[in-house]
């Protein structure tokens, strides 16, 4: 099987790389505009890779839909603070590119594996707030609020693949992602312009401000999954055992890790005590807490609680998550302890 991979370098991308290279015996043809995460990989007889800018190799990404059996279509914005201060290019990367490949799909019957997000169920209900794929009302905050104009890009994606799957029977699968966690998440880069994810994040303010900030306080709440979890339920997707993942969405996240921020900043930094490399920075870290209008911006809003089901991932293919937080938080340190060169 020929699994083409846009965003190959990214962090859901380079580890379905190592993972998929490791357990299959796939052909992977990868794109993205850099390759500085998976460089040990470049040798590799069943991978090959391109590097170039989505909105300008659409002849070349044609033509790769044409020749591979599945497509998963990883590049996309990721991060709250790029959906408050660049909503169009959230827009025109999320939805219109992807929908250009999409269509090619439908033309060149081919399947399609594509990630949506936990956020399309934007606010959930306060009487049922387990998220659940099939039964869920997606309710989403004000157009005034351009935090949502991701997940409602992403929700429409997931609506029109729907519908080329009922008009013109094209093969697909979506699973939603709730907070994956690991390496290369986010660079140190993004974080030190205050736009890393909440992991990435902390672990840079320790080793660099000396100081958390918590938004709002931390009382958010997030069911985190260890990246590896995640990354062996989208290939037990893709690998599609009895025609099991054909035509459905999938939450995959892990409820019993359903943590507020603030908690989780307080186990970071608890782990960070555990390694002699971050153990005096953690020891003196301050938390503050800042209001999100100025952290953010005044665009910003939120979800107080997200928290899935999985019980379709555990019935029809068999997966269920393993790490804990404090686990996945470790085995991310780890990672940092030995690359920190890389982040």
């Amino acid at each position: 099987m020929k699994i083409f991979v846009t965003g190959v370098n990214g962090f859901i991308g380079s580890h379905f790389l190592e993972m998929a290279l490791a357990q299959t015996d796939w052909e992977i043809q990868g794109f993205d505009l850099a390759d500085n995460n998976i460089t040990q990989f470049l040798d590799n007889p069943r991978f090959s890779m391109k590097k170039g800018d989505i909105f300008k190799e659409e002849a070349w990404l044609n033509e790769q839909i044409k020749e591979c059996d599945v497509l998963l279509p990883l590049i996309g914005i990721a991060r709250p603070a790029y959906y408050i201060t660049r909503p169009l290019w959230t827009f025109e990367l999320d939805f219109e590119q992807n929908l250009k490949m999409v269509r090619k799909c439908a033309e060149y019957g081919k399947r399609v594996i594509f990630p949506s997000t936990s956020e399309v169920y934007g606010m959930p209900d306060p009487n049922n707030k387990v998220m659940d794929e099939d039964n869920s009302n997606l309710i989403l905050g004000p157009v005034s609020k351009s935090r949502w104009i991701y997940s409602c890009s992403k929700q429409m994606m997931d609506r029109v693949i729907f519908a080329f799957g009922q008009e013109m029977g094209l093969k697909f699968t979506l699973f939603r992602p709730f907070n994956w966690v690991g390496p290369r998440l986010d660079s140190f880069k993004d974080a030190s312009e205050h736009k890393g994810r909440s992991i990435t994040q902390f672990i840079y303010d320790v080793l660099y401000t000396g100081k958390i900030t918590l938004v709002n306080g931390g009382a958010q709440r997030r069911s985190f999954t260890w990246v590896g979890d995640g990354v062996q339920g989208l290939i037990d997707i893709i690998t599609n055992k009895d025609d099991q993942a054909e035509g459905q969405i999938f939450n995959i996240g892990n409820p019993e890790n359903n943590y507020s921020i603030k908690e989780m900043a307080e186990i970071v930094v608890d782990e960070m005590k555990k390694f002699p490399k971050f153990k005096d920075k953690a020891d003196k870290v301050e938390f503050i807490v800042m209001d999100s209008d100025k952290y953010y911006g005044k665009n910003y809003d939120d979800m107080q609680d997200r928290l899935p089901s999985v019980k379709k991932m555990e019935t029809r293919l068999g997966w269920k998550p393993k790490a804990t937080l404090r686990e996945a938080i470790h085995y991310t340190l780890e990672w940092y302890a030995k690359n920190l060169d890389k982040a």
